[in-house]
């Protein structure tokens, strides 16, 4: 990859990583309308600029973050369900990842769930305690992202508001969530990438390229959070939800064109 292209997905990334549009569905268009072919190691770096938007999340709420053993142990337990289907489903995952058609489709199917999800959970609780039942719902909730084009934001906001729990209380607790699970997963990749000598000797040749991906999804994933809470407070999802729908159905419409979109 060169600079602009780095530079692109990592603003990819930093925007769409927090919005309920789904970032790997994004990255995944980005990558292919860039011409950029899918390496190990450009796989790897679609999930590890991750790191940068985990760090935003940590900045931007560091008081609320670093709290008692109690936040830490429902992060704990709405984690669990992704680490265990994560490592057991995760050669189909990698499979799913290249497929544009499942992007597309998800795309389409989600954007028409967030055109009704404001009036069927309109009615939180004046209780908006994080127990440990909410945690873990929200948590097998956060697993459907594991389909590409499915929004890991969305999925674990909506788990979140069936429990009760207002738009802002379960979209900021998707951003906590998102620290562990990311976590979890761009170190999964990482670690994978650093045990084949042959990845690791690419990895350590695009070390500035990591780098560079990573502080931009750090910079613009922050504007993003301060953006979204607003604008969902105010507005809810409909907005983002016939964006999904425009996007899912220009691509499906490319390729009944016959417009090759396969990952390179």
């Amino acid at each position: 990859m060169n600079l602009i292209q780095t530079i692109i997905l990592g603003i990819v990334e930093g925007i769409t990583e927090f919005l309920p549009v789904s970032s790997t569905g994004h990255m995944i268009i980005a990558q292919k309308l860039l011409a950029i072919e899918s390496t190990e190691f450009v796989k790897a770096f679609t999930v590890n600029i991750q790191f940068g938007a985990i760090l935003s999340v940590v900045v931007l709420y560091w008081k609320r973050f670093f709290q008692t053993f109690d936040f830490y142990w429902k992060l704990l337990v709405a984690v669990i369900p992704a680490l265990v289907l994560g490592f057991l489903l995760s050669e189909k995952i990698d499979m799913l990842l290249e497929n544009v058609v499942v992007v597309a489709i998800m795309l389409v199917l989600g954007g028409v769930l967030m055109l009704f999800v404001d009036k069927w959970f309109d009615k939180p609780n004046e209780d908006q305690t994080m127990d440990w039942k909410r945690a873990l719902k929200i948590g097998f909730y956060q697993c459907i992202a594991m389909i590409p084009g499915v929004s890991r934001s969305m999925a674990s906001i909506v788990g979140g508001m069936t429990t009760k729990l207002t738009r802002k209380n379960a979209a900021e607790f998707s951003f906590f969530l998102a620290v562990p699970t990311m976590a979890a997963a761009s170190g999964y990749k990482l670690l994978k990438l650093i045990m084949d000598p042959a990845a690791k000797s690419m990895l350590s040749d695009n070390l500035i390229t990591l780098l560079i991906g990573n502080l931009v999804a750090f910079v613009v994933a922050m504007a993003a959070i301060k953006f979204f809470i607003g604008f969902l407070t105010k507005y809810g999802f409909k907005a983002f939800g016939y964006y999904r729908i425009v996007v899912g159905v220009a691509i499906l419409i490319l390729i009944f064109l016959g417009v090759d979109l396969s990952i390179l």
